[in-house]
């Protein structure tokens, strides 16, 4: 049964557009997906879509996705653009659960890549993809870092949520712990004391912890890793981008 929606007073409207922002996605515990691409990932990786959105061409071409689902709305192009806040929406959107994201358990094994205070969406987008690619387990969140799920990170990943583990922790308690689980765990910084990131072994037990776009780690948890490391740059350039340098750290332990 498909629902036919063409006002964007309607109250169903209203609601999937507050969860372009973070306290509508955790007031109704969900978040939205964007185009075809993501919709497909959610089926493959069987998570269940309460909401099926789109307007009567894009829901048009994909029947067999359409009828795997419930609850199917077709709305006005307008519409879409209301509850996408794109330019150029796809045409398709999907609303499914959101995901619990504080770590439960300390990780006893695999390879992490921990963010203190990312801030720039682009960059913990583009992190969580490339550490899906990289083979790492997971990406765990700090206090001050962007929320996995804002629209412009969704963008970013490309569906690597559903691929990855994602979670949220207190780095300060987090470090220690994955540590006393054998874990040895990686800061960036640029010091006398850092080690090129040359001198690390490949390894299937790691964790790289990186920083804030202009300031870095915050100097506790520097303190508290195993190491401290740095790529070294044969170039002019005073810094690299920080998911730049997070995508050479994971593939540089492969």
């Amino acid at each position: 049964m498909v629902e036919i929606i063409t006002s964007t007073q309607n109250q169903r409207v209203k609601q999937w557009k507050k969860l372009q922002t973070k306290k509508g996605r955790q007031q109704s515990q969900s978040y939205l997906l964007d185009g075809w691409h993501l919709v497909q990932e959610a089926l493959q990786s069987q998570v269940q879509i309460t909401a099926l959105i789109g307007t009567k061409a894009e829901l048009a071409l994909h029947n067999d996705i359409v009828a795997r689902v419930n609850q199917v709305y077709q709305v006005t192009g307008g519409i879409m653009q209301e509850i996408t806040a794109t330019v150029t929406p796809q045409g398709i959107a999907a609303v499914v659960e959101l995901p619990l994201l504080q770590l439960k358990t300390i990780p006893k094994s695999g390879k992490w890549l921990l963010l203190d205070r990312v801030q720039d969406p682009g960059n913990v987008g583009t992190m969580v993809r490339t550490a899906d690619a990289a083979g790492f387990d997971g990406v765990v969140a700090g206090k001050g870092t962007v929320d996995f799920f804002s629209p412009k990170v969704m963008r970013s990943m490309q569906g690597s949520q559903f691929h990855i583990s994602l979670a949220t922790a207190e780095l300060s308690d987090l470090i220690p712990a994955m540590q006393a689980n054998g874990i040895p765990v990686y800061g960036t910084e640029l010091n006398p004391q850092a080690i090129s990131y040359h001198e690390l072994p490949q390894s299937d037990q790691v964790a790289f912890v990186m920083g804030n776009e202009g300031q870095g780690m915050a100097d506790n948890l520097l303190q508290l890793t195993t190491k401290n490391v740095y790529i070294p740059m044969p170039g002019q350039a005073e810094s690299l981008n920080v998911a730049v340098s997070a995508g050479i750290l994971m593939f540089s332990v492969n």
